[in-house]
């Protein structure tokens, strides 16, 4: 009994000192002057000289509130508009805190949600502190819970990027191996290609001067049978000899092309002789058979046409500069006998005469036929050495992927992905977001593009500089630059903000500035753990 009793006693002295306590800080709030934070209130204390928070002065208390500015820094006056860089407080009991310019109190607008700024103004404020902190109460904890869900996540991520970090890393260490390997193979193939390649051009080389020879016979022939003709038709007087009245009757001969075909001129193309036989004619061919045209090629009508000589049984009936009358009957047949000639100019052994040099040498050069095909000794010499670059060529090949693949792995296993490689997952992907005239498409690591929606090229943003974010939250921000040239302005550059979310999403893309684009993006990789984190601000009473 005597127990209970003692109990009860230290219980009731418990309660009592609780509610002194309680009218202890009742007090204290009541002497706190309007418009200071508790975190500054052991500043203003009643009765005491108040020194102004910057140091410039002190002040009796009483000239603290009392609307006149003392302070430079307007501490003096935390609940009145007195001074123009004056900061007032609103408590906002159940919502937030927060400070205000001195300028807008009584203003006749409820800027506190306490309505602590408005006490001499007459304007109606309720107070709405309560309410505003229940919705952001529940604002913060659907926070907390995608928070919470996206740090599972990104746990996760965490977790495969580590696992595919040593996967890839594994991976480059097998293909190092495969690389020397095909490194080695590739060289060996060099050395059999060369030693087959030597051979082939050897036997190449022979096929092809044979062919030469062959070609040379050909023309040489040819060229013999033209000179023979050639001697024939200009031996007029057919003695055997071709004379230097003979060679001036071809004024194209002409050495100096001044017009005039001398007997000096002739007589030096014959080698200073009057006339030459078919043997001694060889070394005049030489010297005349490019511009010697033949005679038959020179007949030309009163009109300037050339024609084909007429028979000698026909020219006797016509004399000098007269032109034949031709039935109207026989045009049809001239007609025919035109298209005749025309597909006789085709036939080598009727048209030679009347082609000009060059293009005679180009038929002759036709006529010589195509290059026979490789005997079997230089065929198989040929494949042989083909095989081999075929195989130097498919091993070739395959390093310099391998040697891509490896350069694709090491550039990755690099990347900044974030301190615990949580942003990887984001590499080799794309993100969407089409607008109402646009598809903005984000690459991470990579690049940021603009597509039209009617059709059109991609437009680059940029591509994937650095993490740009504050010092301490790097990761917060990313940064695109170099994108494609604005008319008479810069390169297009993207930001890209990162916020907390559950899914992995483009949620909007704006241009602030000419050609400089913000994109914000969620990615559970920024989820931090909810436990660490105050889902409400700390409230000053």
């Amino acid at each position: 009994m005597e127990n209970r009793s003692r109990n009860m006693a230290i219980a009731c002295q418990s309660l009592i000192s609780l509610l002194l306590l309680s009218a202890a800080v009742s007090a204290v709030e009541v002497q706190r002057p309007r418009g200071v934070s508790l975190s500054k209130k052991h500043f203003y204390v009643e009765g005491k000289p108040f020194t102004c928070l910057d140091g410039s002065r002190t002040i009796p208390f009483d000239r603290v509130n009392d609307d006149y500015c003392d302070c430079q820094d307007g501490s003096d006056e935390p609940g009145t508009p007195a001074c123009p860089n004056g900061s007032f407080h609103c408590t906002n009991a159940g919502h937030r805190p927060v400070f205000i310019p001195s300028s807008r109190i009584n203003d006749g607008v409820c800027d506190c949600c306490d309505a602590t700024d408005e006490f001499n103004s007459g304007a109606s404020c309720p107070n709405t502190c309560r309410e505003l902190g229940r919705k952001e109460k529940e604002v913060l904890q659907k926070l907390a819970e995608i928070a919470k869900e996206g740090f599972i996540l990104k746990q996760q991520l965490i977790q495969e990027a580590k696992r595919g970090l040593e996967e890839k890393k594994a991976k480059a260490f097998d293909l190092e191996a495969s690389k020397k390997q095909l490194e080695e193979k590739v060289e060996a193939l060099r050395t059999v290609k060369e030693a087959a390649e030597e051979p082939e051009k050897e036997a190449k080389e022979r096929h092809l001067k044979a062919w030469e020879n062959e070609k040379a016979a050909i023309r040489a022939e040819k060229d013999n049978a033209r000179m023979a003709e050639v001697f024939l038709e200009l031996d007029d007087d057919g003695d055997g000899f071709v004379s230097l009245t003979e060679l001036q009757s071809h004024s194209e001969l002409d050495t100096d092309s001044d017009g005039s075909f001398t007997e000096t001129e002739a007589q030096g193309l014959l080698g200073g002789v009057d006339k030459v036989d078919t043997v001694a004619f060889e070394a005049v061919w030489k010297d005349i058979k490019d511009k010697y045209i033949s005679e038959q090629s020179q007949v030309e009508t009163p009109h300037g046409e050339t024609r084909e000589p007429l028979p000698d049984n026909d020219s006797e009936h016509y004399s000098e500069g007269e032109i034949p009358e031709e039935d109207d009957d026989n045009d049809d047949d001239q007609e025919e006998e035109d298209d005749e000639e025309e597909e006789d100019d085709d036939d080598p052994d009727d048209a030679d005469y009347n082609r000009p040099p060059a293009v005679q040498a180009k038929k002759d050069d036709e006529d010589e036929g195509t290059m026979p095909p490789y005997d079997e000794e230089t065929q198989n010499l040929i494949d042989a050495a083909q095989k081999a670059r075929e195989q130097f060529d498919e091993t070739e090949r395959a390093l310099r992927e391998l040697d891509d693949q490896l350069k694709s792995l090491e550039k990755e296993t690099s990347s900044d992905f974030g301190p615990s490689a949580e942003f990887a997952y984001l590499y080799n992907q794309c993100y969407d977001l089409p607008t109402s005239e646009y598809i903005y498409r984000l690459c991470p690591f990579k690049q940021v593009t603009q597509k039209p929606k009617m059709g059109g090229s991609e437009t680059s943003l940029g591509t994937w500089g650095h993490w740009d974010g504050p010092e301490g939250n790097v990761y917060t921000v990313m940064k695109y630059e170099n994108g494609l040239g604005c008319w008479q302005g810069p390169n297009r550059a993207t930001t890209v903000k990162l916020k907390c979310g559950k899914e992995t999403v483009v949620t909007s893309t704006t241009e602030p500035s000419r050609c400089e684009y913000l994109m914000e993006f969620t990615t559970p990789a920024l989820c931090q753990d909810p436990r660490t984190l105050d889902p409400m601000l700390h409230t000053e009473l």
